[in-house]
């Protein structure tokens, strides 16, 4: 198994990507540590499905944009799971409208937890992965962020933010023998994409040059690539994971 024994901390881990993720790398022999705030069957529905993989998963209710709530969580983790080896940074909103049209509060919202939320946690976990001199660090962007959409000012500024973020950490933590990488998703079938009308489904289609979406497996198979051995000499990288959409 590739990440035998590992624990590997989800923020967003519950639903979506961050379902597949923490499913993928369980079935790779990862512990798993799920933050969330969403509704209580579905962190139950999530936790049992990973537990049938035969790994320990807990979940932990947990607002990433709060820094004293996050830096406490991940503290619990480590007493909980003996530490932490791998951080997928998932979690993520969206508040979209045209920019001229923007509240303001709809802005700091997505900026709070798409961006804020990977610092909190990259903060989190920053000293612990420097002692331990290991550790894989991976955010998920979006192709948004390269290259931005209208309607979406705020999530494309917080996911361009997590990109340079992204870069600063490698350079930091290199030296420590940790890697922060980044993976930029394109369009990607889960619950924030099934509520597009066909139209625009259509149109976002059209622009993907293997005329198809992608599955929150693709992306949970590059996050594992990037928290195994196989990644070992990569860091500061953004993968996209897109069809050919931001080519």
């Amino acid at each position: 198994m590739m990440l035998e024994n590992k624990v590997a901390v989800v923020p967003g881990g519950a639903a979506g990507i961050g379902r597949s993720i923490a499913l993928t790398m369980a079935k790779e022999g990862a512990n798993i540590a799920i933050l969330d705030v969403c509704k209580p069957e579905t962190a139950e529905e999530a936790c049992a499905l990973i537990a049938e993989t035969g790994v320990t998963v807990k979940f932990y209710h947990c607002d990433v944009s709060n820094f004293e709530l996050v830096d406490s969580t991940i503290k619990q983790v480590i007493a909980d799971m003996g530490g932490v080896d791998i951080l997928v940074n998932n979690a993520g909103i969206t508040r979209d409208a045209l920019l001229v049209s923007m509240k303001e509060a709809d802005f700091d919202a997505v900026i709070a937890i798409n961006l804020k939320g990977v610092f909190n946690t990259i903060h989190a976990c920053y000293h612990h992965f420097m002692r331990k001199r290991s550790g894989r660090i991976i955010n998920i962007s979006s192709v948004t962020g390269l290259m931005g959409n209208p309607g979406q000012a705020n999530y494309t500024a917080a996911k361009a933010g997590i990109i340079g973020l992204t870069k600063t950490t490698a350079k930091e933590l290199a030296s420590r023998g940790v890697t922060c990488n980044a993976i930029a998703p394109g369009f990607i079938q889960t619950a924030m994409t099934d509520v597009l009308s066909d139209k625009a489904k259509a149109a976002m289609l059209n622009a993907v040059p293997m005329k198809r979406m992608g599955q929150p497996e693709d992306i949970a198979k590059t996050a594992l690539y990037l928290a195994s051995d196989l990644s070992s000499y990569v860091t500061g990288e953004v993968i996209r994971v897109d069809g050919g959409m931001c080519m």
